[in-house]
Protein backbone atom coordinates (compact mmCIF):
# COMPACT_ATOMS: atom_id res chain seq x y z
CA UNK A 1 0.00 0.00 0.00
CA UNK A 2 1.31 3.62 -0.85
CA UNK A 3 2.77 5.41 2.39
CA UNK A 4 -0.27 7.86 3.86
CA UNK A 5 2.69 10.28 4.73
CA UNK A 6 6.31 10.41 6.06
CA UNK A 7 8.04 10.72 8.90
CA UNK A 8 11.12 11.76 10.06
CA UNK A 9 13.18 10.70 13.55
CA UNK A 10 15.10 13.88 14.53
CA UNK A 11 14.58 13.44 17.84
CA UNK A 12 15.43 9.86 18.19
CA UNK A 13 18.54 10.56 16.37
CA UNK A 14 19.48 13.75 17.17
CA UNK A 15 19.08 13.01 21.22
CA UNK A 16 20.37 9.67 21.91
CA UNK A 17 20.22 9.57 25.91
CA UNK A 18 16.48 11.08 26.03
CA UNK A 19 14.63 8.37 24.61
CA UNK A 20 14.31 4.33 24.33
CA UNK A 21 12.91 2.94 20.74
CA UNK A 22 9.76 1.13 21.66
CA UNK A 23 6.86 -0.36 19.70
CA UNK A 24 3.23 0.30 20.39
CA UNK A 25 1.29 -2.48 22.22
CA UNK A 26 -0.75 -4.13 19.70
CA UNK A 27 -4.74 -3.17 19.25
CA UNK A 28 -6.47 -7.02 18.79
CA UNK A 29 -9.67 -4.84 17.62
CA UNK A 30 -9.10 -1.45 16.31
CA UNK A 31 -11.83 1.18 15.25
CA UNK A 32 -11.98 4.92 14.42
CA UNK A 33 -13.89 6.82 16.72
CA UNK A 34 -13.25 10.25 15.86
CA UNK A 35 -10.98 11.78 13.09
CA UNK A 36 -10.36 14.88 13.18
CA UNK A 37 -10.90 15.60 9.36
CA UNK A 38 -10.39 19.51 9.63
CA UNK A 39 -7.01 19.25 11.12
CA UNK A 40 -5.44 16.27 8.63
CA UNK A 41 -6.64 18.03 5.58
CA UNK A 42 -4.79 21.30 7.30
CA UNK A 43 -1.83 18.76 8.22
CA UNK A 44 -1.51 17.89 4.46
CA UNK A 45 -3.14 14.22 5.17
CA UNK A 46 -5.32 12.04 2.94
CA UNK A 47 -8.35 11.97 5.38
CA UNK A 48 -10.41 9.08 3.14
CA UNK A 49 -6.94 6.94 3.49
CA UNK A 50 -6.50 7.96 7.22
CA UNK A 51 -9.84 6.21 8.13
CA UNK A 52 -9.31 3.10 6.26
CA UNK A 53 -7.77 -0.46 7.81
CA UNK A 54 -4.37 0.38 6.44
CA UNK A 55 -4.67 4.43 8.11
CA UNK A 56 -6.14 3.49 11.26
CA UNK A 57 -3.26 1.23 12.01
CA UNK A 58 -0.54 4.09 11.21
CA UNK A 59 -2.16 6.45 13.31
CA UNK A 60 -1.77 3.92 16.03
CA UNK A 61 1.74 2.59 15.39
CA UNK A 62 0.74 -0.63 14.17
CA UNK A 63 1.97 0.04 10.61
CA UNK A 64 4.83 2.20 10.41
CA UNK A 65 4.87 5.16 8.12
CA UNK A 66 8.63 5.48 5.79
CA UNK A 67 10.76 6.96 8.42
CA UNK A 68 9.43 6.32 12.01
CA UNK A 69 11.48 5.09 14.20
CA UNK A 70 9.17 5.29 17.84
CA UNK A 71 10.73 6.31 20.60
CA UNK A 72 9.53 6.35 24.21
CA UNK A 73 10.87 10.11 25.54
CA UNK A 74 12.40 10.64 28.73
CA UNK A 75 12.29 13.41 31.15
CA UNK A 76 11.70 14.11 35.05
CA UNK A 77 9.59 16.66 36.85
CA UNK A 78 8.16 17.72 40.23
CA UNK A 79 5.20 16.80 40.22
CA UNK A 80 3.10 18.90 42.89
CA UNK A 81 6.48 20.65 44.19
CA UNK A 82 8.04 17.22 44.50
CA UNK A 83 10.80 15.61 42.48
CA UNK A 84 10.72 12.54 40.54
CA UNK A 85 14.07 12.07 38.78
CA UNK A 86 12.77 9.81 36.05
CA UNK A 87 9.06 9.78 34.60
CA UNK A 88 9.27 10.12 31.15
CA UNK A 89 6.27 8.59 28.55
CA UNK A 90 4.98 5.72 30.37
CA UNK A 91 2.30 5.27 28.01
CA UNK A 92 2.75 7.40 24.59
CA UNK A 93 5.08 7.22 22.00
CA UNK A 94 6.36 9.19 19.41
CA UNK A 95 6.52 8.39 16.33
CA UNK A 96 8.18 10.91 14.34
CA UNK A 97 7.97 14.36 13.18
CA UNK A 98 6.55 15.72 9.90
CA UNK A 99 6.69 19.36 7.74
CA UNK A 100 3.31 20.55 7.37
CA UNK A 101 2.17 22.03 4.44
CA UNK A 102 2.96 25.20 6.52
CA UNK A 103 6.59 24.74 7.16
CA UNK A 104 6.07 24.09 10.50
CA UNK A 105 7.63 20.90 12.06
CA UNK A 106 5.35 19.33 14.33
CA UNK A 107 5.15 15.19 16.22
CA UNK A 108 3.31 12.76 15.77
CA UNK A 109 2.91 11.19 19.01
CA UNK A 110 0.92 8.24 20.98
CA UNK A 111 -1.03 8.18 24.10
CA UNK A 112 -2.71 5.03 25.91
CA UNK A 113 -0.01 2.80 23.18
CA UNK A 114 1.26 0.35 26.03
CA UNK A 115 3.93 -0.03 28.65
CA UNK A 116 7.05 1.56 28.23
CA UNK A 117 10.18 1.39 30.17
CA UNK A 118 9.01 4.70 32.05
CA UNK A 119 5.71 2.99 32.69
CA UNK A 120 6.54 3.00 36.55
CA UNK A 121 4.37 -0.13 37.16
CA UNK A 122 1.08 1.48 34.60
CA UNK A 123 -0.38 -0.87 32.19
CA UNK A 124 0.38 1.83 29.71
CA UNK A 125 -3.14 1.65 28.41
CA UNK A 126 -6.42 4.63 28.12
CA UNK A 127 -9.70 4.26 28.35
CA UNK A 128 -12.17 5.70 26.35
CA UNK A 129 -13.45 8.67 28.49
CA UNK A 130 -9.97 10.19 28.99
CA UNK A 131 -8.75 10.31 25.26
CA UNK A 132 -12.16 11.75 24.54
CA UNK A 133 -11.89 13.95 27.04
CA UNK A 134 -8.17 15.45 25.43
CA UNK A 135 -9.80 15.63 22.35
CA UNK A 136 -12.69 17.66 23.05
CA UNK A 137 -11.09 19.92 25.04
CA UNK A 138 -7.44 20.62 23.37
CA UNK A 139 -9.64 21.11 20.07
CA UNK A 140 -12.03 23.94 21.64
CA UNK A 141 -8.83 24.96 23.04
CA UNK A 142 -7.88 25.80 19.60
CA UNK A 143 -10.93 27.48 18.70
CA UNK A 144 -10.31 29.70 21.27
CA UNK A 145 -7.00 30.89 19.83
CA UNK A 146 -4.94 29.66 22.88
CA UNK A 147 -1.89 27.53 21.90
CA UNK A 148 -2.40 23.74 22.79
CA UNK A 149 -1.15 20.51 21.24
CA UNK A 150 -4.04 19.05 18.49
CA UNK A 151 -6.04 16.02 18.49
CA UNK A 152 -5.81 14.30 15.28
CA UNK A 153 -7.58 10.88 16.38
CA UNK A 154 -8.99 8.50 19.11
CA UNK A 155 -9.03 5.14 18.21
CA UNK A 156 -10.76 1.89 20.33
CA UNK A 157 -8.26 -1.03 20.60
CA UNK A 158 -10.58 -3.49 20.98
CA UNK A 159 -9.84 -4.57 24.77
CA UNK A 160 -10.71 -3.81 27.97
CA UNK A 161 -8.65 -1.93 30.43
CA UNK A 162 -9.29 -2.47 34.15
CA UNK A 163 -9.65 0.76 36.20
CA UNK A 164 -12.26 0.58 39.30
CA UNK A 165 -14.23 -1.56 36.20
CA UNK A 166 -13.19 -2.36 33.00
CA UNK A 167 -13.59 0.39 30.57
CA UNK A 168 -12.77 0.06 26.37
CA UNK A 169 -9.73 1.24 25.44
CA UNK A 170 -8.47 3.62 23.35
CA UNK A 171 -5.57 5.41 21.70
CA UNK A 172 -5.15 9.24 20.86
CA UNK A 173 -3.19 10.11 18.30
CA UNK A 174 -1.92 13.37 19.13
CA UNK A 175 0.33 16.54 17.09
CA UNK A 176 2.25 18.82 18.49
CA UNK A 177 5.06 21.57 17.91
CA UNK A 178 7.31 19.66 19.73
CA UNK A 179 6.87 17.18 23.05
CA UNK A 180 9.72 19.28 24.58
CA UNK A 181 9.17 19.99 28.37
CA UNK A 182 10.62 21.77 31.12
CA UNK A 183 11.03 17.89 32.74
CA UNK A 184 13.03 16.89 29.39
CA UNK A 185 15.63 19.40 30.47
CA UNK A 186 15.45 18.68 34.06
CA UNK A 187 16.57 15.19 33.16
CA UNK A 188 19.16 15.94 30.86
CA UNK A 189 20.77 17.94 33.67
CA UNK A 190 20.57 14.88 36.72
CA UNK A 191 22.19 13.15 34.31
CA UNK A 192 25.32 15.17 34.49
CA UNK A 193 26.26 15.24 30.46
CA UNK A 194 26.75 18.69 29.76
CA UNK A 195 26.98 17.69 25.88
CA UNK A 196 23.35 16.42 26.21
CA UNK A 197 22.45 19.48 27.62
CA UNK A 198 23.78 21.55 25.25
CA UNK A 199 22.34 19.41 22.59
CA UNK A 200 18.89 19.13 23.72
CA UNK A 201 19.03 23.25 24.03
CA UNK A 202 20.33 23.32 20.17
CA UNK A 203 18.01 21.08 18.88
CA UNK A 204 15.25 23.52 21.21
CA UNK A 205 16.04 26.65 19.87
CA UNK A 206 16.21 25.14 16.10
CA UNK A 207 12.65 23.81 16.73
CA UNK A 208 11.31 27.00 17.97
CA UNK A 209 13.18 29.59 18.48
CA UNK A 210 15.68 29.70 15.68
CA UNK A 211 16.06 33.60 15.77
CA UNK A 212 17.58 32.97 19.31
CA UNK A 213 20.88 31.70 17.60
CA UNK A 214 21.96 34.84 16.66
CA UNK A 215 21.58 36.43 19.70
CA UNK A 216 24.70 37.50 21.87
CA UNK A 217 24.05 34.90 24.23
CA UNK A 218 21.49 32.24 22.65
CA UNK A 219 20.89 30.18 25.59
CA UNK A 220 19.53 33.17 27.62
CA UNK A 221 17.14 34.52 24.58
CA UNK A 222 16.02 31.16 24.33
CA UNK A 223 15.53 31.04 28.14
CA UNK A 224 13.52 34.71 27.69
CA UNK A 225 11.79 33.42 24.38
CA UNK A 226 10.50 30.33 26.76
CA UNK A 227 9.27 32.87 29.69
CA UNK A 228 7.44 35.12 27.26
CA UNK A 229 5.48 32.26 25.60
CA UNK A 230 4.20 30.83 29.00
CA UNK A 231 3.43 34.37 30.28
CA UNK A 232 0.87 34.58 27.14
CA UNK A 233 -0.39 31.56 27.27
CA UNK A 234 -0.95 31.70 30.97
CA UNK A 235 -2.65 35.35 30.53
CA UNK A 236 -5.07 33.70 27.42
CA UNK A 237 -5.86 30.28 29.51
CA UNK A 238 -6.97 32.47 32.72
CA UNK A 239 -9.33 35.04 29.99
CA UNK A 240 -11.23 32.20 29.24
CA UNK A 241 -11.48 30.49 32.70
CA UNK A 242 -9.19 27.63 32.09
CA UNK A 243 -7.78 25.45 34.92
CA UNK A 244 -5.28 23.20 33.89
CA UNK A 245 -5.18 20.43 37.28
CA UNK A 246 -1.48 19.03 37.08
CA UNK A 247 0.83 22.19 36.16
CA UNK A 248 3.74 19.85 36.89
CA UNK A 249 6.97 20.53 35.35
CA UNK A 250 6.76 17.59 32.97
CA UNK A 251 3.29 19.23 31.89
CA UNK A 252 5.11 22.53 30.85
CA UNK A 253 5.99 23.00 27.26
CA UNK A 254 9.11 24.72 25.74
CA UNK A 255 7.23 25.39 22.59
CA UNK A 256 4.37 27.48 25.14
CA UNK A 257 1.69 25.04 23.96
CA UNK A 258 -0.70 23.35 26.51
CA UNK A 259 -0.53 19.89 26.72
CA UNK A 260 -2.14 17.16 28.96
CA UNK A 261 -5.70 17.42 29.46
CA UNK A 262 -6.43 15.36 32.41
CA UNK A 263 -7.69 17.00 35.39
CA UNK A 264 -8.65 20.13 34.03
CA UNK A 265 -11.75 22.05 33.12
CA UNK A 266 -13.50 25.77 32.75
CA UNK A 267 -14.50 27.50 36.00
CA UNK A 268 -18.20 28.37 35.85
CA UNK A 269 -19.11 30.35 38.75
CA UNK A 270 -16.16 32.72 39.16
CA UNK A 271 -13.87 32.05 42.08
CA UNK A 272 -9.58 32.22 42.16
CA UNK A 273 -9.55 29.45 44.79
CA UNK A 274 -11.65 26.94 42.13
CA UNK A 275 -9.67 23.24 41.88
CA UNK A 276 -10.67 20.38 39.76
CA UNK A 277 -8.26 17.96 40.20
CA UNK A 278 -9.48 15.07 42.31
CA UNK A 279 -5.79 15.10 43.92
CA UNK A 280 -5.03 18.53 44.41
CA UNK A 281 -5.66 18.75 48.04
CA UNK A 282 -3.91 21.51 48.74
CA UNK A 283 -5.01 23.41 45.87
CA UNK A 284 -1.47 24.38 44.17
CA UNK A 285 -3.21 24.11 40.99
CA UNK A 286 -5.86 26.28 41.60
CA UNK A 287 -7.22 28.79 39.23
CA UNK A 288 -5.66 32.05 40.76
CA UNK A 289 -2.39 30.04 41.42
CA UNK A 290 -1.33 29.18 37.88
CA UNK A 291 1.16 32.18 36.86
CA UNK A 292 2.97 32.00 40.54
CA UNK A 293 3.07 28.28 39.58
CA UNK A 294 4.47 28.87 36.10
CA UNK A 295 6.86 31.09 37.58
CA UNK A 296 8.25 28.33 39.85
CA UNK A 297 8.24 25.64 37.39
CA UNK A 298 10.38 28.39 35.47
CA UNK A 299 12.57 29.00 38.22
CA UNK A 300 13.61 24.89 37.59
CA UNK A 301 14.41 25.57 33.83
CA UNK A 302 16.87 28.44 34.47
CA UNK A 303 18.57 25.67 37.36
CA UNK A 304 19.19 23.43 34.52
CA UNK A 305 20.58 26.19 31.78
CA UNK A 306 23.00 28.00 34.19
CA UNK A 307 25.75 27.06 32.93
CA UNK A 308 25.01 27.82 29.37
CA UNK A 309 24.30 31.47 30.21
CA UNK A 310 27.68 32.26 31.84
CA UNK A 311 30.94 30.89 32.69
CA UNK A 312 30.73 31.57 36.57
CA UNK A 313 27.18 30.47 38.55
CA UNK A 314 27.32 33.88 40.21
CA UNK A 315 26.38 35.58 36.35
CA UNK A 316 24.51 32.91 35.01
CA UNK A 317 21.77 33.45 38.40
CA UNK A 318 21.73 36.90 37.90
CA UNK A 319 21.09 36.92 34.44
CA UNK A 320 18.82 34.28 34.92
CA UNK A 321 17.35 35.83 37.76
CA UNK A 322 16.18 39.07 35.68
CA UNK A 323 15.03 37.21 33.36
CA UNK A 324 12.41 35.07 35.86
CA UNK A 325 11.80 37.87 37.12
CA UNK A 326 10.15 39.74 34.30
CA UNK A 327 7.64 36.93 34.24
CA UNK A 328 5.14 38.39 36.46
CA UNK A 329 5.30 41.63 34.62
CA UNK A 330 4.74 40.18 31.42
CA UNK A 331 2.09 38.20 32.40
CA UNK A 332 0.46 41.38 33.85
CA UNK A 333 0.56 42.85 30.80
CA UNK A 334 -0.75 39.99 28.50
CA UNK A 335 -3.73 39.69 31.46
CA UNK A 336 -4.83 43.05 31.46
CA UNK A 337 -4.75 43.18 28.12
CA UNK A 338 -6.87 40.19 27.66
CA UNK A 339 -9.40 41.64 29.98
CA UNK A 340 -9.30 45.55 28.80
CA UNK A 341 -10.61 43.74 25.23
CA UNK A 342 -12.84 41.48 27.07
CA UNK A 343 -14.83 44.33 28.62
CA UNK A 344 -14.43 46.72 25.30
CA UNK A 345 -11.58 48.89 27.05
CA UNK A 346 -8.88 47.37 24.34
CA UNK A 347 -6.56 50.25 23.44
CA UNK A 348 -8.23 52.95 26.00
CA UNK A 349 -6.33 54.71 28.76
CA UNK A 350 -8.15 54.48 31.80
CA UNK A 351 -7.84 56.43 35.12
CA UNK A 352 -9.43 53.63 37.22
CA UNK A 353 -6.60 51.30 38.31
CA UNK A 354 -9.03 49.08 40.25
CA UNK A 355 -11.66 48.72 37.97
CA UNK A 356 -11.07 45.07 36.53
CA UNK A 357 -10.05 43.75 39.93
CA UNK A 358 -13.28 45.07 41.24
CA UNK A 359 -15.21 43.85 38.69
CA UNK A 360 -13.81 40.15 39.49
CA UNK A 361 -14.14 40.47 43.10
CA UNK A 362 -17.67 41.71 42.23
CA UNK A 363 -18.12 38.03 40.03
CA UNK A 364 -16.51 36.07 43.00
CA UNK A 365 -18.68 37.69 45.86
CA UNK A 366 -22.01 37.10 43.78
CA UNK A 367 -20.74 33.95 42.65
CA UNK A 368 -21.52 34.67 38.84
CA UNK A 369 -20.79 32.57 36.08
CA UNK A 370 -17.57 33.92 34.13
CA UNK A 371 -18.08 33.10 30.85
CA UNK A 372 -21.90 34.07 30.62
CA UNK A 373 -20.78 37.27 32.73
CA UNK A 374 -18.36 38.46 29.98
CA UNK A 375 -20.21 37.11 26.82
CA UNK A 376 -23.68 39.70 27.94
CA UNK A 377 -21.32 42.52 28.85
CA UNK A 378 -21.67 43.16 24.76
CA UNK A 379 -25.40 43.32 24.97
CA UNK A 380 -24.58 46.25 27.63
CA UNK A 381 -22.98 48.30 25.82
CA UNK A 382 -25.88 47.74 22.96
CA UNK A 383 -28.09 49.15 25.22
CA UNK A 384 -29.60 45.94 26.56
CA UNK A 385 -28.23 45.50 30.30
CA UNK A 386 -31.52 43.68 31.75
CA UNK A 387 -29.65 40.13 31.81
CA UNK A 388 -26.87 40.72 32.86
CA UNK A 389 -28.46 42.80 36.08
CA UNK A 390 -30.00 39.54 36.38
CA UNK A 391 -27.49 38.09 37.47
CA UNK A 392 -26.55 39.68 40.38
CA UNK A 393 -28.37 38.99 43.44
CA UNK A 394 -27.79 42.63 43.90
CA UNK A 395 -28.04 44.76 41.14
CA UNK A 396 -27.11 47.34 42.64
CA UNK A 397 -23.49 46.61 43.01
CA UNK A 398 -23.28 45.54 39.69
CA UNK A 399 -25.46 48.74 38.50
CA UNK A 400 -21.83 50.61 40.63
CA UNK A 401 -19.14 48.76 38.57
CA UNK A 402 -21.26 49.89 35.00
CA UNK A 403 -21.16 53.40 36.12
CA UNK A 404 -16.88 53.15 36.33
CA UNK A 405 -16.52 51.02 33.57
CA UNK A 406 -19.17 53.44 31.08
CA UNK A 407 -16.71 56.63 32.76
CA UNK A 408 -13.67 54.21 31.33
CA UNK A 409 -15.46 53.48 28.03
CA UNK A 410 -16.35 57.30 27.69
CA UNK A 411 -13.59 58.70 25.63
CA UNK A 412 -13.97 56.00 23.14
CA UNK A 413 -15.06 56.97 19.42
CA UNK A 414 -16.07 53.82 17.56
CA UNK A 415 -19.51 53.02 17.08
CA UNK A 416 -21.10 50.76 20.18
CA UNK A 417 -22.21 47.92 17.91
CA UNK A 418 -18.39 47.78 16.17
CA UNK A 419 -17.46 48.14 20.24
CA UNK A 420 -19.85 45.10 21.14
CA UNK A 421 -19.16 42.86 18.02
CA UNK A 422 -15.41 43.32 19.21
CA UNK A 423 -16.57 42.40 22.34
CA UNK A 424 -17.79 39.08 21.09
CA UNK A 425 -14.63 38.13 19.39
CA UNK A 426 -12.93 37.38 22.18
CA UNK A 427 -16.07 36.37 24.97
CA UNK A 428 -16.86 33.11 24.22
CA UNK A 429 -20.59 31.71 24.36
CA UNK A 430 -19.73 28.02 24.09
CA UNK A 431 -17.23 26.24 26.12
CA UNK A 432 -16.64 22.55 26.95
CA UNK A 433 -18.71 22.97 30.06
CA UNK A 434 -17.94 20.33 32.60
CA UNK A 435 -21.29 18.98 32.92
CA UNK A 436 -21.81 18.58 29.03
CA UNK A 437 -18.44 16.97 28.90
CA UNK A 438 -18.82 14.40 31.09
CA UNK A 439 -22.28 13.72 29.63
CA UNK A 440 -20.76 13.18 26.32
CA UNK A 441 -17.74 10.72 28.00
CA UNK A 442 -20.51 8.98 29.44
CA UNK A 443 -22.09 8.36 26.35
CA UNK A 444 -19.27 7.46 24.57
CA UNK A 445 -17.92 5.08 26.83
CA UNK A 446 -21.14 3.37 26.65
CA UNK A 447 -20.75 2.98 23.07
CA UNK A 448 -22.92 6.45 21.42
CA UNK A 449 -20.60 8.64 19.77
CA UNK A 450 -23.61 11.13 19.07
CA UNK A 451 -23.51 13.64 21.82
CA UNK A 452 -19.59 13.97 21.53
CA UNK A 453 -19.48 14.82 18.02
CA UNK A 454 -22.42 17.42 18.67
CA UNK A 455 -20.38 18.91 21.35
CA UNK A 456 -17.03 18.84 19.06
CA UNK A 457 -19.20 20.32 16.39
CA UNK A 458 -20.40 23.27 18.76
CA UNK A 459 -16.98 24.04 20.07
CA UNK A 460 -15.70 24.55 17.16
CA UNK A 461 -16.98 27.91 16.72
CA UNK A 462 -17.39 29.17 20.50
CA UNK A 463 -17.69 32.55 19.63
CA UNK A 464 -20.44 32.42 17.07
CA UNK A 465 -23.95 32.53 18.88
CA UNK A 466 -26.53 29.98 16.74
CA UNK A 467 -29.83 28.89 17.19
CA UNK A 468 -30.81 25.71 18.90
CA UNK A 469 -27.73 25.80 20.80
CA UNK A 470 -28.64 27.18 24.39
CA UNK A 471 -28.25 23.88 26.00
CA UNK A 472 -24.20 24.66 25.09
CA UNK A 473 -24.18 27.87 26.99
CA UNK A 474 -25.81 27.72 30.39
CA UNK A 475 -23.55 26.89 33.42
CA UNK A 476 -23.92 23.45 35.40
CA UNK A 477 -26.59 23.27 37.98
CA UNK A 478 -25.56 24.73 41.10
CA UNK A 479 -26.32 21.49 42.77
CA UNK A 480 -24.21 18.93 44.23
CA UNK A 481 -20.91 18.17 45.17
CA UNK A 482 -17.95 20.28 43.59
CA UNK A 483 -16.86 19.35 40.23
CA UNK A 484 -13.58 17.05 39.98
CA UNK A 485 -11.50 15.30 37.55
CA UNK A 486 -9.34 12.36 37.17
CA UNK A 487 -5.92 12.12 35.56
CA UNK A 488 -6.92 9.17 33.84
CA UNK A 489 -4.33 6.96 34.40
Amino acid sequence: MTALFDLDDSYARELVGLCEPWQAAPAPDAELLVLNGALATELGFDVEALRSSDGIATLIGQRLAPGSRPVAQAYAGHQFGNYSPRLGDGRALLLGEFTAPDGRVRDLHLKGSGRTPFARGGDGKAAVGPMLREYVISEAMHALGIPTTRSLAVVATGEQVMRDTPLPGAVLTRVAASHLRVGTFQYAAATGDAELLERLTRYAIARHYPHAADAANPYLAFYTEVVEAQASLLARWMSVGFVHGVMNTDNMTISGETIDYGPCAFIDRYNPATVFSSIDHGGRYAYGNQPVVAQWNLARLAETLLLLFAETKEEAVELATAVLVSFTERCDAHRSAAMRAKVGLAGIGSDDPTLLDDLLALLHAQAIDFTSFFRSLSNVVRGDAEATRAMFADAMAFDAWAQRWQAARASDGRPSEEVAAAMDRVNPIYLPRNHLVEAALVAATAGDMKPFTELVDVLAHPFDERPGLNAYALSAPAEGAPYRTFCGT
